[in-house]
């Protein structure tokens, strides 16, 4: 299956990447390659796939936004925000290192993604300069998400609070994977990143919202992480204000509409449909 060949291609280059001798590192290779589903970097090769893109000028997106992702997990799990000591089922980075170096080893992953992306030869230098800008303003905009999610623990919100809360946290850098795969494509049409753009977002919102639901109804092990964390931490979850049927009935709605965005590319959309289907019927 072509989406389990992108997850062994971007372990590998994460496996090789980490090999410093540093301090750092040991921390740093802890989490990063402890397993995870790499929907990033898979929803990055996919894209690119699309456009005919060579695997090996999109190994640095897809390693630079997994870094990404794995350094705001590193800083979720820390006692001063999230508090979670379990991850990928295995205790959390600042439980196995403690805190200070957990901190370190996610500024560490931080900068190593744009290092990655920065020096990647195969990518035309006025591409970099682009997808650089991106992968600077998706980091920034997931920390503001975080931000303005810890500021509704134990608070009354609504449903809209929770779409523009999640469009920040989770589907800022889903849309930057999406987003990468296209734009190594030099002749790129406006219309179909826009389309993207747009699919990016109800998937995004759409994973949000079916964690939520696993989070109610999956076990810790399947999770790799406590169950109901979320809830027992007093925060918002879109079961706690619709239900868990009205939030199933929400997210299957919105990878429905993504699907449908993606039939106005200019390219054949298949591969990104199947995928789509697939995360659609996760069990974690």
């Amino acid at each position: 299956m072509i989406f389990e060949i992108y997850r062994n291609r971007v372990n590998n280059n994460l496996n090789s990447l980490l090999t410093r001798q540093n301090a750092l590192n040991e921390s740093m290779r802890y989490s990063v390659l402890a397993g995870g589903k790499r929907f990033r970097p898979i929803l990055t090769y996919t894209t690119a796939s699309l456009f005919d893109v060579k695997l090996r000028q999109v190994d640095a997106c897809a390693v630079a936004v997994e870094l990404i992702h794995i350094y705001s997990l590193i800083h979720d799990d820390l006692p001063a925000m999230d508090d979670d000591d379990m991850r990928h089922n295995q205790p959390s980075s600042h439980k196995a290192f403690g805190e200070a170096q957990a901190i370190l080893a996610g500024d560490g992953l931080q900068a190593l993604a744009f290092e990655v992306l920065a020096g990647a030869k195969n990518i035309m230098p006025s591409i970099r300069i682009k997808l650089l800008n991106l992968l600077a303003s998706s980091a920034f905009n997931m920390a503001d998400g975080q931000s303005i999610d810890l500021s509704a623990v134990s608070n009354n919100v609504d449903v809209d609070f929770l779409n523009r809360l999640h469009l920040k946290k989770t589907g800022t850098l889903l849309g930057c994977a999406v987003k990468f795969g296209a734009l190594l494509e030099p002749k790129v049409d406006n219309k179909d990143i826009d389309i993207l753009s747009s699919f990016s977002e109800k998937i995004g919102l759409a994973y949000q919202i079916q964690d939520d639901v696993l989070d109610v109804l999956g076990s810790d092990e399947s999770l790799g992480k406590r169950q109901n964390s979320d809830l027992k931490k007093g925060k918002p979850t879109y079961p706690s204000l619709i239900g868990i049927e009205e939030s199933k009935k929400a997210y299957k709605g919105l990878y429905a509409e993504g699907i449908e965005e993606l039939s106005g590319l200019s390219v054949n959309a298949a591969a990104m449909i199947d995928l789509t289907n697939k995360i659609m019927h996760r069990d974690n």
